[in-house]
């Protein structure tokens, strides 16, 4: 048994038993190659490669080592070492190893990144620089508005229903992931742009029947897409004139950040934002406390003279 070998059989079976494509296969083998340059650099000068059955958890533990001190980023460790844990899977099937070297070895910390956020007064901003002589711009105020007001994904925002807003109690009801169901708070100021963009635009173009239960539809009367809000969100912030990366999400983000800083209940945004683990929705805390490390670095007593 050989390395070389074994990879040539390990290429067949993703292709043939697992279906992969030839991609996907020059991905895994390549990251699998890489384990094998470590182990021919780290043997004797006197000595062959390590074989198959003789790879050990401190054989990946100081692999994953080296990838860190050849500054591979965590992300990218974790996805060879998963790729190296199914050669060995394939390995125990083959019936020419026993265990699994890598069922041992901690996964690289993956660095959570916290998600861009935009000022209150970024917003309105972006807001008020929608050009509302063009009857499009009703619609997309009324888009942005609702995004930050109610904190929906894009896909929830495109699918909202006129049927659901419930304008007394300036509640929506909100179908998310999984098909499940919330109630949102939406506020005097989205319903205001939404009713502005009904009388301005709305009701000046032919919608189609199924459509017509629908807030957002597009100039052509029919549903409006992702990539659509994607262009109008695109396109406010351009015209605000803001250097940063903004998505729909982004509002979505902004939404949980300031309720929190304004001293909103952890459970309570939890429940608006649709987050099954209250662990999702715990990110937006660390973007407070980065917030708040930047306000005491501005405290005269923490200054150096």
């Amino acid at each position: 048994m050989n390395w070389e070998d074994e990879i040539e059989t390990y290429e067949q079976f993703l292709t043939i038993e697992r279906g992969l494509s030839k991609n996907s296969v020059k991905a895994y083998t390549n990251d699998l190659k890489k384990f094998i340059a470590y182990l021919e650099s780290a043997k004797g000068e006197n000595s062959s490669i390590k074989p198959i059955p003789e790879v050990d958890a401190t054989d990946i533990r100081n692999f994953t080592e080296h990838l860190g001190e050849s500054g591979v980023e965590a992300s990218t460790q974790t996805r060879i070492i998963s790729g190296l844990t199914q050669f060995f899977q394939y390995q125990i099937l083959q019936n020419n190893i026993a265990t699994n070297p890598t069922k041992l070895v901690d996964r690289p910390k993956l660095a959570r990144k916290l998600p861009d956020t935009l000022s209150r007064e970024e917003i309105e901003l972006i807001i008020d620089n929608i050009d509302t002589e063009k009857p499009t711009g009703y619609r997309d105020r009324a888009i942005i508005t609702t995004l930050y007001s109610c904190g929906l994904r894009v896909s929830e925002a495109v699918d909202m229903k006129i049927s659901n807003i419930v304008v007394d109690l300036q509640m929506v009801r909100i179908q998310g992931k999984g098909d499940k169901e919330r109630l949102v708070p939406i506020g005097s100021r989205a319903l205001t742009e939404i009713n502005s963009y009904f009388e301005h635009y709305r009701s000046t173009i032919e919608v189609h029947k199924e459509a017509e239960d629908l807030v957002f539809v597009n100039p052509q009367g029919g549903s409006l897409s992702r990539i659509s809000m994607f262009k109008i969100v695109k396109k406010a912030v351009a015209n605000a004139g803001i250097n940063k990366t903004v998505s729909p999400h982004t509002f979505r983000h902004s939404f949980a950040s300031h309720l929190l800083d304004g001293g909103a209940n952890l459970r309570a945004v939890q429940d608006m934002l649709g987050h099954e683990s209250i662990t999702t929705t715990e990110i937006y805390t660390h973007l407070d406390l980065k917030f708040l490390r930047q306000e005491i670095e501005k405290h005269p007593g923490n200054r150096m003279e």
